[in-house]
């Protein structure tokens, strides 16, 4: 029983310590604000959707928006909202991955970088136009043309996170499960366990 234990607080330490390092990233990136709608939250999500971590791929998002939103002070509906519409994602994108695998088709900067696009797309339509006519009560035509400028910046923030912050990721969620086993060893532990 305790070798099991130790076992899972070791995966679930260098799990933790790479989910800490991305929000920690995501969130110093957010408030840097390199340019409008700087936003690399969908991107540092997508590695833990591929590496079959779906609760990181849920929680990574949410968290992200909480904190950032805590951080600049601006926590109210639209945190809920937007936090749940990552999380969402997060969990579409996880499956989606998962019958990608499957069937033997590789994840990699590509994928990442058309799915960041098409999780843009959906998020900006969520929590812009359909989000917005409620909260702001204004018309979901007069929502949807104004949200054109921001998708599109948003659109390129995710373009350049993807390409660049997602492989980081990627590799470092890789590393860490080549590590898990080597770990395992060094501590005494059945080799494979983790």
């Amino acid at each position: 029983m305790g070798d099991t234990v130790r076992r899972a607080g070791l995966a679930s330490s260098m799990g933790l310590l790479i989910f800490g390092l991305g929000l920690g990233a995501s969130s110093l990136l957010r408030l840097a604000s390199l340019f409008p709608n700087n936003d690399p939250i969908m991107a540092v999500a997508l590695p833990y959707a591929k590496h079959k971590k779906r609760w990181m791929a849920i929680a990574f998002p949410v968290l992200a928006m909480l904190l950032f939103d805590c951080l600049s002070a601006r926590v109210g509906v639209w945190t809920i909202v937007t936090a749940a519409t990552y999380g969402l994602l997060g969990v579409g994108f996880s499956v989606l991955y998962g019958k990608r695998a499957a069937r033997g088709r590789r994840i990699g900067p590509l994928t990442f970088l058309v799915s960041g696009v098409a999780g843009v797309l959906v998020f900006d339509f969520i929590t812009g136009p359909i989000m917005s006519s409620v909260l702001f009560r204004i018309t979901f035509t007069q929502a949807f043309v104004g949200q054109i400028p921001f998708t599109l910046w948003h659109l390129a923030s995710v373009s350049a996170y993807a390409l660049v912050i997602s492989p980081v990721i990627d590799r470092a969620l890789l590393w860490a499960g080549h590590c898990e086993p080597r770990l395992a060893r060094a501590m005494g532990l059945e080799a494979g366990s983790l």
